[in-house]
């Protein structure tokens, strides 16, 4: 099944009340639990008061289908909410690749990361997909691993694996997230092959 990834992160001062954050997808993160053509949207936080070196509200979603991201964005309700509390922030978004359940895909997601990579200019792109196809099947079977996808912006040719935790992630490189809520209304069809 085709996945497309999509994030957009919201810079917040070293000041800012994170507070704010966790209320409003305490308030408001179930919204999206039942959301058509959303496969996952994790709400995603860097937070400078658990050590990370800024704030910031990420959210990282993986849809089914492209008419389900569009309803998102410009359908009304969902990402206006978003532009009217902070601006309209740039959105990135993937084609994805692959995604895969892991062991611990019944177990709450507590932590995130997302690792990019430019592909080189002069190599065909075929070769380091499937190189990360290859290490997506090891992720996959690490421990602590609910969930874990990759995606190419052929644009930038930009790959990014992103990867969901049940518990702290390791030494795997990459941004570290703290996951405040969970959305998968579309998992069965994401993740079966």
């Amino acid at each position: 099944m085709a996945v497309y990834a999509m994030q957009y992160e919201i810079n917040l001062p070293a000041d800012y009340d994170m507070g704010i954050i966790r209320r409003r997808v305490e308030t408001l993160g179930a919204r999206t639990d039942d959301f058509d053509g959303l496969g996952v949207k994790a709400y995603l936080v860097q937070d400078q008061a658990n050590g990370a070196i800024a704030n910031q509200y990420a959210p990282f979603y993986l849809w089914k289908d492209p008419a389900g991201m569009g309803r998102f964005l410009w359908g009304g309700g969902f990402f206006s909410g978003i532009c009217k509390s902070f601006g309209r922030p740039s959105v990135r978004h993937w084609t994805g690749v692959e995604a895969r359940r892991g062991s611990a895909v019944d177990q709450p997601a507590l932590s995130a990361t997302k690792h990019t990579q430019l592909l080189p200019p002069d190599v065909d792109p075929a070769e380091p997909v499937a190189e990360a196809v290859r290490l997506l099947e090891k992720t996959a079977a690490m421990p602590g691993v609910h969930s874990t996808a990759i995606a190419v912006d052929p644009s930038r040719w930009e790959l990014v694996h992103f990867t969901l935790w049940s518990g702290e992630p390791g030494t795997v490189p990459g941004t570290r997230y703290q996951v405040l809520h969970l959305s998968t209304p579309g998992t069965k069809g994401l993740f079966d092959r």
